[in-house]
């Protein structure tokens, strides 16, 4: 579906709204929030190819006579009060899933091919790429951004780099409070996120035939990632994951050199951190298991746990059980945006966003189109508390 002009005689057509979108859409699709997340999930906007979505995005502020323009690295910014900055990541991961509006199934079924249950029976389901992550969250973001006249950033890049976060932290000032858009469910804020080191490991031998005993590079290569692993195995083997320093291999290459007088050996390894267990500490016991061989660590993404007892966090309290949510306080094993505007802005923030993240990534990524418009609710009721 064609985005920007071909939406611009439609939305003249949203009289009576407090808020315009576009037209042309499923008939569930019957509020601003449901037709602008129909439109952007069928702009495919992997990592580095977010510029139609961020048009998108800059043709419904302006439509809605809110200033909005796309920076030199791709991020969309509408600043306007800073009580509050709403921002959530343009970008998705690849994947082609035909984008559709379903109903959820009755009770008990599942649609094929998934085995993951949202939604209602009867609801309307959108199924698309980015639905969830985090599309869906960033479209609630810039409904209530514009109901309530706070400022919004749609960043890229998050799912490679982080790279349009880190250049709106160089940009800008720190706003009040922050909520970074990610999937929580609308009845869920996310306090608390790992953190992520990434290091590659690398090692040369001497070439030698293979029936000598000594261990080449891509022996110590193995050795020394099997001592990572006992290193950081818990003690306690009930120990949540998320207090957990867990260990992931990503890439491993080795073999003889080009002029086969040596063996070397490459291994790209990523390290997700607690926000008990300072990242020093984590280089230090990885790199007391070398016996041989180097590790070249990339920038950190630092973890972060926020307080629940922020005004920020008691504001989403009372907005989920105003709209008969049973509040759900979340710690994610991963990472996110708010790692580095916590570590950059001293401000209450908090993450949220509407969606099962068990969809992350998933081919069957979907959203309930009631989950979202009660998720604008919410952060409308968040954000006008906060003015």
């Amino acid at each position: 579906m064609a985005a920007g002009t071909e939406r611009e005689a439609d939305a003249e057509s949203e009289g009576g709204t407090d808020v315009v979108a576009g037209g042309g859409y499923p008939a569930a699709c019957d509020t601003p929030a449901r037709k602008l997340l129909y439109d952007m999930v069928s702009i495919p906007s992997p990592s580095g190819e977010e510029e139609r979505a961020a048009e998108r995005l800059v043709d419904f502020f302006e439509a809605n006579g809110r200033e909005a323009w796309i920076d030199e690295v791709g991020n969309v910014r509408a600043p306007a009060n800073d009580a509050v900055l709403l921002t959530s990541h343009i970008d998705t991961v690849p994947g082609d899933i035909p984008v559709e509006v379903r109903p959820a199934p009755a009770e008990g079924e599942l649609p094929e091919p998934s085995d993951v249950r949202v939604g209602e029976p009867g609801d309307p389901v959108l199924w698309g790429r980015g639905a969830v992550d985090a599309t869906g969250p960033l479209v609630s973001m810039a409904v209530a951004a514009v109901k309530t006249g706070v400022s919004f950033a749609g960043v890229v890049r998050e799912e490679v780099d982080s790279g349009g976060a880190r250049a709106l932290i160089e940009d800008r000032d720190a706003p009040e409070a922050v909520i970074n858009g990610e999937p929580s469910g609308w009845q869920g804020i996310t306090l608390g996120y790992r953190g992520l080191l990434e290091g590659t490991y690398v090692n040369t031998s001497e070439s030698g035939h293979s029936s000598r005993p000594e261990p080449n590079a891509i022996q110590h290569a193995i050795d020394w990632w099997h001592g990572v692993e006992e290193a950081f195995t818990p003690d306690d083997s009930e120990t949540a994951v998320f207090d957990q320093v867990t260990t992931k291999p990503i890439s491993v290459d080795g073999g003889l050199s080009d002029d086969g007088l040596a063996v070397e050996a490459t291994m790209d390894v990523q390290l997700r951190i607690p926000p008990s267990r300072p990242v020093d500490e984590i280089h230090e016991l990885a790199e007391a298991e070398l016996s041989t061989g180097s590790v070249h660590w990339g920038e950190p993404m630092p973890p972060v746990m926020e307080s629940p007892r922020t005004d920020l966090a008691r504001a989403f309290r009372v907005a989920i059980r105003g709209a008969d949510g049973d509040v759900r306080l979340l710690r994610k094993t991963g990472t996110s945006d708010m790692n580095l505007f916590a570590a950059a802005w001293d401000c209450p923030m908090v993450t949220y966003g509407p969606g099962n993240s068990d969809l992350d990534h998933a081919p069957d990524e979907r959203l309930p189109l009631p989950d979202l418009d009660r998720a604008v609710d919410v952060l409308t009721e968040v954000c006008r508390k906060r003015l």
